[in-house]
């Protein structure tokens, strides 16, 4: 489908009017191309002076009359963005009013259908943002393919994202909606717990949200969840952001030994990481925290804790020369207990740096935003939007001798050095009693084809894999998935010698915003020069991000269509059904000894099929050499031996077909980690069925022949 066509039905019709016009920009450049075509020098013609008092009478050339267009374009947009945001603006802050004062709660169903009509109306204002947005791309794309001499796009991509409504955070509308909605629940905060109540099922899911249904996403949680507003000064600035940048900078050693433990799930793996919100550098103080992993099956719960130094004392930490007795002068406690929790904080992480050799690695940035009714653990949200992974100290020199701890941020960040991940990360924390299922507006939102489950992703793995892949020996299974692949890419170095010796030696630290990283250059053709990561192969072997097809919305659950194997697998026979088991709702850990196993089982069914084929084929080829120049004196068949062929070569071809389509449809199910049963506990006693009718068969009929032959003899 054409895109001016696309956009035509995409449109809104109360807005039509205020769409990009793709169709008179694509004009514009059909009449450059033909004017080029004929030699015509008006096209050519372009002053190198010009005067103050001199009018010009010359006619505008195709092209100039293209830019002329886009920039009314872009500022129309621009205009039409703004102001719908202030009317979204206004009409919230009054709803808010409203619903203030409808101390009553009188008028609940129409402000909350009020509330809901505002969620709508933004959503739509994104969509036709998204759309316009896509229209300058393929508008550009297409200039530049028919225009090859005059390459405009990406100087105009660069001017594009400059503009307030793409660049703008528009999210105050959301917070004010997310407070409109706490107000029309009744939302009150729970009662603060410190003590580990036992009876509860704790579960962490980890998702991918596609960039542009981040907003639906965002939507659909404050209708039930109030966004958590970061404190600034003490103060809760509702006309802020819905979101608090984070940094956070791990340490790892020269063999990746906290990577590794991490990635193989290890008892007891740490991961140790110093932390601050709010701004690209580190304020007065910062957090060091200290993750320990604890194998769940056994009824164990990760450990996280963490403790405040300033920022000024995290090199001396590092290197040894800031001392416990120095600490805890320096340090403020209000109980003996924060006292003692400190001391062996402090004494553990620091004699870890130094047992371990571990020092700054890789640094993770991203805008979180978070959902939760404070003091109320029973459903926790957050999702991680502008996720970046950044190298740090590329050096490879101890901390004390570079006297910093993070990248200079007035210095550039060499492309090789910088990751930025597609995708936006949700992460659903579940306190829930045992029995109690996830609340039903959490179920439409998984269900909705927004999310995509990733189980046990780690933004700390993704980017030490991606930008240390020469350090590590194992990866992450997403790691090729063909949505991350580009990403990877742009980290990536050229398979040209001179280009990595080049790009090795930019060693200069750097900062982390984006308009300051350093572009790759464009792609020539020459397969020695084209960009290349050592961990991706020529094509993307994953796929775990769905169709943008199966998105149904929230609300809009799609019924699975399931196969006969889907039911022959999925419905267990009572026998296996245990009373007191909860059905497991994340998928299992997939090791490629899972993939042997499929096919060590393949074999084995197949070695038994090819057994009793060959019985078969023999007996076959054993009756068709015999001779026989009479009929039996007892007058029974003389094709007994062709009978039993018949029954058994059925059996075995009925094995080789039923192995081989479990073992594609296993496959298959292990590849996607999808969740539910991919053992077979029918089919081996449906086919043991089988061979047990066979056998019955061949002896009622040799019973049979038999019985006939004695009489025969009696006669």
């Amino acid at each position: 489908m054409k895109f001016g066509k696309y956009i035509d039905e995409q449109a809104r019709p109360d807005w039509t009017d205020k769409y990009l016009d793709y169709s008179q920009l694509k004009h514009y450049i059909k009449e450059a191309v033909a004017q080029l075509e004929s030699g015509s020098d008006a096209a050519a013609f372009s002053p190198r002076t010009t005067s103050l008092s001199v009018a010009k009478n010359h006619r505008e050339s195709p092209e100039a009359s293209f830019f002329t267009k886009l920039e009314t374009e872009v500022k129309k947009i621009s205009d039409f963005t703004e102001k719908l945001v202030k009317q979204l603006r206004a009409q919230t802050k009054a709803l808010q009013v409203k619903v203030t004062a409808d101390k009553g709660h009188q008028q609940t169903n129409d402000l909350m259908q009020e509330a809901q009509r505002l969620g709508d109306e933004f959503l739509s204002l994104e969509k036709y943002v998204n759309l316009n947005y896509l229209g300058f791309h393929k508008i550009l794309k297409k200039h530049d393919k028919l225009m090859p001499h005059a390459p405009c796009r990406q100087f105009y991509i660069t001017h594009l994202h400059q503009q307030p409504w793409v660049q703008g955070n528009y999210s105050d509308v959301l917070v004010h909606l997310s407070n409109i909605y706490s107000d029309l629940r009744g939302d009150t905060s729970g009662v603060k717990n410190e003590d580990s109540a036992q009876g509860f099922v704790r579960s962490t899911t980890k998702y991918w949200v596609r960039t542009q249904d981040a907003t639906s996403v965002k939507h659909h949680i404050l209708q039930h969840l109030p966004v958590s507003l970061f404190k600034k000064d003490n103060t809760e600035d509702e006309d802020g952001p819905d979101n608090q940048l984070i940094n956070s900078v791990y340490l790892d050693n020269s063999s990746m030994e906290l990577y590794h433990g991490r990635l193989d799930k290890k008892p007891n793996a740490l991961a140790i990481r110093i932390r601050w919100y709010g701004s690209p550098e580190p304020g007065d103080t910062v957090f060091v925290e200290r993750k320990t992993h604890r194998e769940s099956w056994k009824g164990e719960e990760s450990v996280k804790d963490r403790i405040t130094l300033p920022k000024g004392k995290i090199v001396e930490f590092l290197d040894g020369t800031y001392t416990l007795d120095m600490a805890m002068k320096e340090g403020k406690f209000k109980t003996d207990t924060d006292r003692d929790t400190f001391r062996r904080f402090f004494q553990e992480v620091q004699q870890a740096v130094d047992s371990k050799q571990l020092r700054p690695m890789i640094r993770t940035q991203y805008n979180r935003t978070a959902f939760q009714v404070p003091f109320d653990a029973t459903v926790r949200i957050s999702l991680d939007t502008n996720l970046a992974m950044i190298k740090e100290n590329t050096d490879g020199q101890p901390v004390g001798l570079l006297h910093r701890w993070y990248r200079d941020p007035n210095q550039p960040i060499p492309r090789t050095d910088i990751t930025r991940f597609p995708h936006a990360v949700l992460e659903v924390k579940l306190s829930l009693p045992e029995g109690q299922t996830a609340p039903e507006w959490v179920t439409d939102l998984t269900e909705s084809g927004f999310l995509t489950e990733v189980h046990k992703f780690s933004k700390f793995i993704h980017g030490t894999a991606t930008l240390l892949p020469d350090m590590i020996a194992a990866v992450p299974y997403w790691i090729d998935d063909e949505s991350v692949r580009p990403s990877m890419l742009q980290s990536a170095g050229y398979r040209d010698t001179h280009q990595a010796e080049s790009s090795s030696q930019h060693t200069t630290v750097a900062p982390l915003h984006p308009e300051l990283v350093s572009k790759p250059r464009r792609r020539t053709g020459d397969p020695d020069n084209e960009l290349t990561h050592p961990l991706l192969g020529d094509e993307p072997t994953l796929q775990l991000m769905p169709n943008r097809n199966d998105v149904v919305g929230i609300g809009g659950r799609r019924e699975k269509k399931k196969g006969f194997l889907d039911w022959w697998f999925s419905s267990r026979p009572k026998p296996m059904r245990m009373s007191n088991t909860t059905p497991r709702t994340t998928p299992m850990r997939v090791e490629p000894k899972t993939f042997f196993a499929n096919e060590r089982t393949f074999l084995t069914w197949l070695h038994m099929a090819v057994t009793i084929g060959t019985i078969a084929a023999a007996l076959l080829g054993f009756s068709g050499s015999a001779q026989r120049s009479e009929e039996p004196a007892y007058g029974g068949t003389d094709h007994t031996v062709e009978i039993i062929a018949a029954i058994l070569l059925p059996v075995a071809i009925i094995m080789c077909v039923y192995a081989l389509t479990v073992f594609i449809w296993r496959a298959k199910a292990i590849s996607k980690k999808q969740v539910g049963y991919i053992d077979d506990p029918r089919g081996p006693l449906g086919l043991a069925g089988v061979v047990v009718l066979a056998l019955t068969a061949i002896l009622i009929l040799e019973v049979l022949d038999f019985v006939a032959a004695l009489k025969a003899h009696h006669k």
